[in-house]
């Protein structure tokens, strides 16, 4: 039963959601060379391999700096949307975290109600607009719900995961409404978001991570 996440924790999540996209990255760039334009595969995974080698060389052991770090690599990877928004998610949890060395499940879903504010304010994107905020926004609120619900913290996960996996899945009926897949209209719809996946199998890492 796990009660807090440390540092130690938090570099298990980033490494099974790390692991995660390396083993599928090249799924992600199908799925976005049909309503994309092919590279979100390539792209997410030039910026979790940058994840990975910040965290094999930092020293940071307090937990709003590792995140910041985090985010700040991630901000820096270049093609479209993807490194801007996750880099906003791991910015918002940075600042979510200030002044706290250990974090409970309410402190958990704290931190990721505050990754989500911060990307919702780089996008005006809602659940149903088939982006990654289909996945992520309902994993956040299952976050609350586990925590509220006095779950420990990797059942809370695991809820977490299995609620961006759905949303997800959801997104194969929904018609774009945001970036270039807009473009397409009704010829999205039967396609499944390659942002929202992504995102679905970054929680599934976390989840990886946490139950190693």
């Amino acid at each position: 039963m796990l009660e807090t996440v440390g540092t130690n924790e938090l570099k298990k999540m980033i490494l099974g959601a790390v692991e995660q996209i390396r083993n599928e990255h090249r799924y992600l760039s199908e799925l976005d060379s049909v309503i994309g334009d092919g590279d979100h595969g390539t792209t997410i995974l030039r910026g979790m391999n940058n994840l990975a080698k910040l965290l094999d060389k930092t020293t940071t052991t307090d937990l709003k700096d590792l995140l910041y770090e985090l985010g700040w690599s991630m901000l820096g990877v270049d093609g479209g949307s993807t490194g801007p928004l996750l880099g906003s998610l791991l910015m918002g949890m940075s600042d979510a975290v200030e002044g706290k060395s250990t974090l409970d499940c309410q402190s958990v879903a704290m931190m990721f109600e505050g990754g989500l504010a911060n990307v919702q304010k780089q996008t005006k994107a809602k659940v149903g607009d088939k982006t990654m905020i289909d996945a992520l926004a309902p994993a956040v609120k299952a976050l609350e719900e586990g925590a509220n619900a006095g779950l420990d913290i990797v059942e809370t996960v695991q809820k977490a995961s299995e609620a961006a996996e759905a949303g997800a899945r959801s997104t194969k009926d929904l018609q774009a409404r945001f970036g270039r897949a807009k473009n397409l209209g009704e010829r999205t719809i039967g396609h499944q978001d390659p942002g929202a996946t992504s995102m679905s199998l970054i929680f599934k890492g976390f989840l990886q991570g946490l139950s190693e």
